[in-house]
């Protein structure tokens, strides 16, 4: 599960995205981007719950790596939850009204917000894959 989910958003967010905004204009690579949030946010929820599932499965909850593990697994469900559900919607919906990015003047009230909510995003986005990472570092001292 893990490396679905460091592997999903690196190469998402490292790969994927930067190709399609430096080989389209950013109207055209906004629009395209827009096509894969709906399944790029439920994916990284999914892949969260499921490693909370395997986890509670495996039993590994008494020591001080599995104590740590399961906090982070926890507000990584919980930060997937607040951005599935609030912080994408909000963000889908203040982009409505910015017909375009190349064109609306970047101090009008709308391209304001969706900096401040995009840049949310961005901030929680690093911290899931970081705290993913932390995951696949503390495997060795998770024990049984």
């Amino acid at each position: 599960m893990l490396a679905l989910w460091v592997g999903g958003m690196t190469i998402f967010t490292i790969v994927i995205t930067p190709i399609i905004f430096k080989a389209f204009s950013r109207d055209t690579a906004s629009a395209i981007v827009d096509k894969l949030f709906p399944f790029y946010f439920p994916y990284n929820l999914t892949i969260s719950m499921l490693t909370l599932a395997f986890f509670l499965l495996s039993g590994l909850q008494s020591n001080a790596g599995s104590k740590i593990s399961f906090a982070l697994i926890i507000i990584a469900n919980v930060t997937n939850i607040f951005i599935t559900f609030k912080l994408f919607p909000a963000i889908k919906k203040i982009k409505q009204d910015i017909v375009s990015f190349e064109n609306t003047d970047p101090r009008s009230p709308g391209r304001k917000q969706f900096r401040r909510m995009h840049g949310a995003s961005i901030a929680l986005n690093i911290l899931l894959l970081a705290w993913g990472t932390a995951l696949i570092f503390l495997i060795p001292f998770l024990k049984r």
